[in-house]
């Protein structure tokens, strides 16, 4: 596994952690729990965004990277596709 990809696991697993956040936000209904469960999605969501620009930086720089990510979406379509 790829440094790239390792980033795209932990970007998806960080986007994964703050939509529970959100959810258990919702479904409580202690008012000082929800702002906490608030707080610490509003944090993730910030940690999300800087790995997101990293990742376009390391896939501006590495474009050879880019196509191999590319590649990679285009398999499992073409393998559905038969």
């Amino acid at each position: 596994m790829t440094v790239g990809t390792k980033m795209h696991t932990a970007l998806s697993s960080i986007e994964s952690a703050k939509a529970s956040l959100d959810t258990f936000a919702l479904e409580t209904q202690d008012k000082n729990a929800k702002q906490e469960f608030a707080n610490l999605s509003q944090q993730l969501g910030g940690i999300a965004q800087s790995l997101s620009g990293r990742i376009n930086y390391v896939e501006q720089q590495e474009p050879s990277y880019k196509m191999q990510q590319q590649q990679q979406q285009q398999q499992p379509q073409q393998l559905t596709k038969k």
